[in-house]
């Protein structure tokens, strides 16, 4: 009796340690793997756009580099297929690849560092923040398509809610440590000191397994659980036949579009915001910083412990579109009321509210997402939605300069403002419950 229960204790003991039997596990780990996501992103998309707006750098310049960095994010549809048709499948069928993309992170952000001159290189700040963010685009899509492969439904607003969090603290943390060692040691030293905080991540992965069975390392002992063997895809003929069934599906199609037009927003809010505070209103790099890590490290907390709790309880499509009439009352505020522009806790609640609202929102979208996609070829498909969100982003970073030639601050707000009021019109046309039973449909017969 005694050696009975001392095999059962060391049974529980043993599957506390794969994601796919231990919910803690699975909720810190995804939220570790997001934290370290929002480092590298904190740097290339808001310390180094600050840093460059506080040397004078025009917004045409900065925009470039801006949407050069986001690209490889729109390339994600690429590497997703790969990671659903090949992998180490011993190790888990995303795991190695996570692991993969961690290693390009560390190197890649080592080698930003390594630019010379790089107020007066900003072609070689692009090509290294390209590649900063092409590795870290392999390990989100890695990473995604492992929660969706390993998180229940019923999770999966909540540990979206835990992962976002973490990602808006790790942008936040990052900007505001950045922005304060690149101005007290220089850029280089700056650069090389936060990469370690990127290297000590990558042990997160190296020590976790996806389920019971299989191998920590491809050297040591294990073999691939009979899950993973069934939703491993064999050829691109079958990728591609059953990704074609999911995404012709109507609601596929919506949420892509709503994707695309969403991530405008995005890009058009995080390029202008520190163009448009430095040079418009006379703030410093430093005081930009400040401003977004408060008021995203706030919005992070909110959406770890609150953001996926509303999700759960009043349902994706309602706090989408609550989210997206509170993002366009916010920023045509800000548009129609330049007056109180140089009150700085006016423009401070605006950057607090628009985060808040922006964590909130990417939590529902997130799990929107991951409802409507079929689990054997979850990675290729949560991709296809990031990365027409992504290409969106790129192209609303790019369209700052452009649209500041052209116009003043207030319209370029307005015409950021249009963007979430035509992606609440494609929102309402999503129907869940008729997608999941098409999805139902499909498993069967699959």
């Amino acid at each position: 009796m005694a050696s009975k229960l001392v095999i059962e204790k060391s049974k529980i003991i043993e599957n506390n340690r794969f994601l796919t039997e231990n919910p803690i596990l699975r909720y810190l780990t995804f939220s570790a793997l997001y934290l370290v996501q929002g480092i590298p992103e904190g740097i290339t998309y808001f310390a180094i756009p600050a840093w460059l707006a506080m040397n004078n750098k025009t917004p045409v310049e900065i925009a470039s580099f801006v949407a050069v960095i986001g690209i490889p994010w729109s390339f994600k549809i690429l590497i997703a297929p790969l990671m659903d048709r090949f992998t180490i499948l011993s190790m888990g069928r995303k795991r190695p690849w996570v692991i993969f993309g961690q290693l390009g992170l560390i190197i890649s952000f080592l080698a930003i560092g390594l630019v010379q001159d790089p107020l007066n290189n900003l072609n070689g700040l692009m090509i290294s923040g390209f590649f900063i963010s092409f590795f870290g685009a392999f390990q989100d899509v890695a990473t995604d398509g492992m929660a969706i492969d390993i998180v229940p439904i019923k999770e999966q607003a909540r540990s979206n809610g835990l992962m976002w969090g973490s990602k808006t603290i790790g942008t936040a943390l990052s900007l505001v440590i950045g922005t304060t060692l690149i101005n007290m040691l220089g850029f280089t030293t700056a650069i090389s000191s936060l990469s370690i905080a990127v290297a000590f991540i990558i042990l997160v992965p190296i020590f976790f397994r996806e389920r019971p069975g299989e191998k920590l390392m491809p050297w040591t002992k294990g073999e691939p659980s009979k899950q993973s063997k069934n939703a491993q895809l064999k050829s691109w003929k079958q990728i591609f036949k059953s990704l074609l069934k999911i995404i012709i599906l109507p609601s596929t199609i919506i949420m892509g579009v709503a994707s695309l037009i969403i991530g405008l927003m995005y890009g058009l809010i995080d390029t202008l915001l520190p163009i448009f505070t430095i040079q418009e209103l006379g703030w410093t790099n430093t005081s930009y910083s400040q401003a977004y890590s408060i008021t995203t490290v706030a919005g992070g907390f909110f959406g770890m412990f609150v953001g996926g709790a509303l999700v759960d309880f009043f349902g994706n499509k309602r706090m989408i579109i609550i989210y997206l009439i509170a993002t366009i009352v916010l920023i045509g505020s800000l548009a129609l009321l330049p007056e109180f522009w140089k009150n700085d806790k006016f423009i401070f609640v605006f950057i607090m509210l628009y985060y808040l609202f922006y964590t909130f929102l990417c939590i529902a979208i997130f799990a929107a997402c991951m409802k409507l996609c079929w689990e054997v070829v979850a990675a290729t498909q949560f991709t296809l939605f990031m990365a027409l969100s992504n290409m969106g982003r790129a192209s609303g970073s790019g369209l700052v300069g452009t649209l500041k030639d052209i116009m003043s601050w207030e319209y370029v707000l307005l015409c950021t403002a249009i963007s979430p009021l035509l992606t609440i019109l494609f929102i309402k046309l999503i129907n869940f419950k008729k997608h999941r039973k098409s999805i139902e449909e499909f498993t069967i017969k699959y």
